[in-house]
């Protein structure tokens, strides 16, 4: 039999497949689909201290190969999370989930993160450093290897449990702002988050979104997601959550050949409910046509 199973920080997960952060919300969306425990885990809706309505409508719009969105963290703040949906989350899922927080000061993160350290549901804290520090002009924490770094040790102090640092694909060097997060104590990375794009109305000649910009995710983005993936492996020692346009067993297979030791699902879940499942159910079939018994063993190979 296939032994799928991977481990992120001492917990081991059936499966490598995650549904990601922003697009899975905080699961009841889909557990009618089918039983969620089927999965490795997920990574709930990206969530801030103070509750945020979010960006301006319009704020998605589709593309060739993806989608662009500009959601501008719309939750209803931490303490709904740990009061309300964490609670409802533990009905109908059984296994650790992954903590998705934002902050637009180091303060904010560390807030979070201390709130999350004593909830028993939350395995992993995902920390998304794309959002911008409103303190230093509004430049996104993950794009300055001294800000990452910042975040990264602020909130490593605030918490035991394991942290994984979201990185931007927009910056020059990924590898740079990976290394000073591993070097700040970072139990692991993820990435890519969305890259940035745009849409024009060529009939009303303006921009799509609100927002005029927003983040580029799907299938598009997938060979520069695998890129970035393989480059940090190169770099940094600690586990890597590849994830940016996977969409079939044979992607997360590809992008743990990159480095990856699990995967994110992303847009696909968007496009197709049923995408993570299927994805889990098609793995053993990959597997056996490319004599992996052991996905373990295939983690950076390439």
């Amino acid at each position: 039999m296939a032994d799928m199973s991977v481990v992120l920080s001492g917990i081991k997960l059936e499966n490598p497949v995650i549904p990601a952060s922003g697009c899975f919300g905080y699961g009841a969306e889909f557990k009618d689909f089918y039983d969620l425990n089927i999965l490795g885990s997920f990574s709930f809706k990206g969530t801030t201290k103070e509750p945020r309505f979010g960006n301006p409508t319009p704020r998605v719009a589709e593309c060739t190969g993806g989608i662009l969105n500009s959601i501008g963290l719309q939750n209803p703040g931490i303490e709904a999370v740990i009061n309300e949906e964490l609670p409802r989350i533990a009905a109908f899922f059984k296994k650790p989930v992954i903590a998705n927080i934002g902050g637009f000061s180091v303060d904010e993160f560390v807030y979070c993160a201390e709130r999350l350290d004593g909830v028993e549901q939350v395995g992993i804290i995902e920390v998304n450093i794309s959002c911008p520090n409103l303190h230093k002009g509004g430049v996104n924490f993950g794009s300055d290897p001294k800000a990452a770094a910042e975040v990264t040790a602020a909130v490593r102090k605030a918490t035991g449990k394991p942290i994984y640092i979201k990185l931007s694909p927009n910056v020059t060097s990924i590898t740079e702002i990976a290394k000073a997060c591993e070097d700040a104590g970072a139990d692991g990375l993820s990435l890519i988050n969305t890259l940035l794009g745009m849409r024009i109305d060529i009939k009303s000649r303006k921009p799509l979104l609100a927002n005029k910009m927003g983040g580029l995710s799907g299938r598009a983005i997938f060979p520069v997601a695998l890129r970035m993936v393989y480059e940090v492996r190169k770099a940094v020692k600690i586990p890597i959550i590849g994830m940016g346009g996977v969409a079939s067993a044979e992607d997360v297979i590809e992008m743990m050949m990159a480095g990856a030791s699990a995967v994110q699902i992303g847009a696909e879940n968007l496009r197709n409910p049923f995408a993570c499942k299927e994805i889990i159910e098609d793995l053993p079939r990959v597997m056996a046509e490319l004599g992996i018994e052991r996905l373990r063993d295939i983690i950076g190979v390439a």
